[in-house]
């Protein structure tokens, strides 16, 4: 496994990293002690960093999140959380103001049941006031920065031009993490023409889903996945092709998506410790950059195509 620094944070992290989105049940029905298991399987696999969110299953990703960290030693992982996305009962909230970011912490805290936060971070700012983000999310966690509850502070997003809006109307150093999903794959790597600026900032790079939210998987997207259907189209002879070529389009993308060492770290997510152990094995090699040649031909006009958040 390679470690890389986010930022100048000083937190070397795994290349490959475990999000905990599937903790919350997001896609479908979890074992519990099968997904306690998966976290230890990825910590006893060399990851150290783990993401998650209030915002996943509602507060049940933190929740279970917290019961397999108890067992595992506190200097063995950094943790990464957000504010400003919540739930409950099946509808989905948001709240960017500073009281409520403050109290969030406190709260996520005490599901996790740890005392301090490694990285915390403003959730899907496309769905918030960019203005109210700079202004007072922001600031709020700083504070909180200032105080030692948390370690540091990052933004998220879909939208890498709403997350460049941000970070040039921030001061240096206010941002120290940036966590962007689906722009480091094999469909799209338009985070690359964003990283100059980053690094000028010394703001570390997160990326996630590899798999482009299913797009890059034998068992193809899901039906509420909102990319446009020339892309899904083309992605499924993507998939066709590296199967032919005896190479399943999994190993390939989390391959190439961890193959960037300008990027910190590359998170993915399971409820199933078989596949945490899996992708630790996969990216013991490195990715077929022929492939990958051959993939970015059949996806064609529609490389980079990306869609909205939901």
């Amino acid at each position: 496994m390679e470690y890389h620094e986010i930022g100048k944070t000083g937190m070397k992290v795994s290349a490959l990293s475990f999000g905990a989105s599937s903790l919350g049940a997001v896609f479908h029905d979890i074992n519990e002690p099968r997904a306690i298991e998966a976290v230890h399987a990825a910590v006893d696999g060399g990851m150290n960093f783990i993401d998650v969110s209030p915002y996943y299953g509602h507060y049940k990703a933190e929740t279970v999140l917290g019961k397999a960290l108890r067992e595992i030693p506190r200097d063995k992982y950094y943790l990464s959380t957000k504010v400003g996305r919540y739930g409950k009962d099946g509808v989905n909230t948001w709240d960017y103001s500073g009281k409520r970011a403050t109290e969030s912490v406190y709260e996520s805290m005490e599901r996790l049941g740890i005392d301090h936060i490694d990285l915390i971070n403003v959730h899907d700012i496309e769905f918030a006031d960019l203005n109210q983000v700079v202004n007072e999310t922001l600031p709020a966690l700083v504070e909180l920065r200032d105080k030692g509850v948390v370690g540091h502070v990052g933004i998220t997003d879909l939208q890498l031009e709403n997350i460049k809006w941000v970070v040039e109307h921030t001061p240096e150093g206010m941002i120290e993490s940036v966590m962007n999903f689906c722009h480091h794959t094999l469909n799209d790597d338009k985070i690359l023409d964003f990283l100059d600026l980053f690094e000028s900032r010394g703001i570390g790079v997160i990326n996630a889903s590899p798999f482009s939210m299913g797009l890059l998987t034998k068992r193809g997207v899901p039906a509420w996945h909102p990319a446009p259907q020339p892309l899904v189209d083309v992605c499924r002879k993507a998939v066709e092709h590296c199967e032919a070529k005896g190479c399943p389009i999994e190993h390939l993308a989390i391959r190439y998506s961890i193959s960037n060492p300008r990027i910190a770290t590359t998170l993915f997510s399971s409820a199933n410790p078989d596949n945490v152990r899996r992708n630790l094995e996969l990216i013991e090699e490195p990715a077929d950059m022929q492939l990958v040649a051959e993939v970015r031909d059949i996806i064609g006009d529609q490389f980079r195509v990306s869609w909205a958040n939901s």
